[in-house]
């Protein structure tokens, strides 16, 4: 078994879509970047690379590689599970906390567990997600960011020769 954790930070600007764990949710601010800037994935990806000790998403997914520009993150959570499949490794848990003042995202947490189970091909009861506030302070508290914090617990896929 493998643990690994991950944690993602975003700035909030106008002019962007808010897409969060797969799910485009209705906000006047979406986050910044090269990306759709989804920090649910993208820590949730950190994670499971750290577990695997595979590179991280900076190193497999560069901000300077154009044709990731608006990339989908569910979609490179699913590149990483094949990675992770290829290196020997499943998915056994997930668990994934957003930190954001606003929007209230609980409506959507069962969409986005979804998403996030089909894009690592496990079933839903193998993600947690859950979001909290920062009741106001700091950058979440003032709604000029969000974060995420993820940790995974990954199992080595049997096989029928030993590691050395």
């Amino acid at each position: 078994m493998r643990i690994g954790n991950g944690v993602d930070v975003h700035e909030l600007v106008f002019g962007r879509p808010l897409i969060l764990g797969g799910v485009r949710l209705p906000s006047d601010l979406g986050l910044a970047g090269h990306s759709d800037a989804d920090v649910v994935c993208h820590a949730l990806m950190d994670a499971l690379l750290s577990a695997a000790r595979l590179p991280d998403i900076g190193e497999l997914f560069p901000d300077s590689d154009p044709s990731l520009e608006g990339a989908r993150s569910l979609d490179l959570l699913a590149r990483v599970a094949r990675k992770l499949d290829e290196a020997g490794f499943r998915v056994v848990d997930c668990d994934v906390t957003l930190c954001a003042d606003a929007p209230k995202v609980a409506p959507y947490k069962r969409e986005m567990r979804g998403n996030i189970a089909r894009a690592l091909g496990v079933s839903p009861d193998r993600v947690g997600l859950k979001a909290t506030t920062f009741e106001g302070l700091g950058f979440v508290g003032a709604k000029e960011g969000m974060a995420a914090i993820a940790t995974c617990l990954l199992g080595e896929i049997a096989s029928e020769t030993p590691h050395a």
